[in-house]
């Protein structure tokens, strides 16, 4: 894997390309990087993942590299699926949907129209069959092995390869979504935890900093009327690496209606303070902290508060 990427860093250049589903980087036609979890795809797994019309929204990005798992295959897992390579040259998808599938409430159906009935006795129906026959089919998905059921208050569908949820709080048309069956099946299947951790290529241009995640968190989330207070921020990566430098403004909404700003850079393991006095502040009263911050024209925001009280 290090003379690939000595040979990818010595001839090739990276090209970002902003799409729908994010930002990949392609160093050559058999090895892609993608920064969004600092992994990499390449040679026929790459090949398998864009065969399909949207492979961010039907495998999503990958969390480990090419792999032998605990079962012996070569295999790579992604958010939304895992690729395996039981024989040479021939990419299958792992069955997560069977491998993870747990009978749940079952949604009764008294009205059948508007769905497909299935070899394995099940219906499809409604979005649900419409982001089937939009997306592969069973080509893709296999065949349902499960009824409409309730699982952690969702109306979900498991398939012999995917799992559909039903989302209401989304926009129409986008209210169907896959689970994230690839990173359940490695933590339920025993995976060694240290396979998803990025990797580090020689050449550091093709791990770009595409965006920074925000926390922030108060010392104490509950004072006195009168005292000190500190807040921390927290500057990372798409991929969850640390970012140092980072410009950020903490604005302290008080209950008066007054705003304080305070300002800080973060270290080089990506954090930031800022620590203020304040007095005879009303109890019971919620104050309000926004934080913005950027790096190299990327921006983030978060919230955090704190209340008074005796």
């Amino acid at each position: 894997m290090k003379a690939v990427w000595r040979l990818a860093a010595s001839f090739l250049v990276l090209t970002i390309s902003l799409t729908q589903w994010g930002t990949a980087s392609a160093q050559s036609a058999d090895v892609q990087f993608f920064a969004e979890t600092g992994h990499t795809v390449q040679g026929d797994f790459l090949r398998f993942y864009k065969s399909v019309r949207e492979p961010g929204l039907l495998f999503g990005y990958p969390i480990t590299e090419q792999i032998t798992s605990k079962d012996g295959k070569t295999v790579q897992y992604f958010q939304r699926a895992r690729f395996e390579m039981p024989a040479p040259q021939r990419v299958q998808l792992t069955p997560l949907g069977q491998a993870t599938y747990k009978p749940g409430r079952q949604l009764i159906l008294s009205n059948l129209a508007g769905c497909d009935l299935f070899p394995t006795g099940y219906p499809v129906c409604f979005a649900f069959l419409d982001f089937y026959k939009a997306n592969g089919g069973a080509l893709q998905f296999g065949n349902p092995i499960s009824p409409f059921e309730f699982h952690e208050n969702l109306i979900v569908q498991y398939f012999e390869r995917a799992r559909f949820e039903w989302r209401a709080d989304r926009p129409e048309g986008q209210r169907v979504v896959l689970t994230d069956l690839g990173r359940l099946y490695f933590d339920q299947f025993g995976e060694n935890p240290s396979h998803l951790k990025p990797v580090d290529p020689l050449d550091a241009t093709i791990n770009p900093i595409l965006s920074i995640k925000v926390r922030a968190f108060v010392a104490k989330s509950v004072t006195q009327p009168t005292g000190q207070q500190t807040v921390y921020v927290i500057v990372q990566s798409q991929t969850g690496q640390a970012v140092s430098n980072t410009s950020g403004q903490v604005t302290v909404h008080w209950p008066d209606g007054r705003t304080d700003p305070y300002y800080f850079t973060t270290d080089g393991v990506g954090l930031g303070r800022v620590t203020f006095n304040f007095e005879n502040q009303k109890q019971g009263e919620l104050v309000l902290i926004d934080v913005a911050v950027s790096y190299q024209g990327l921006p983030g925001r978060t919230r955090t508060s704190f209340r008074i009280w005796y």
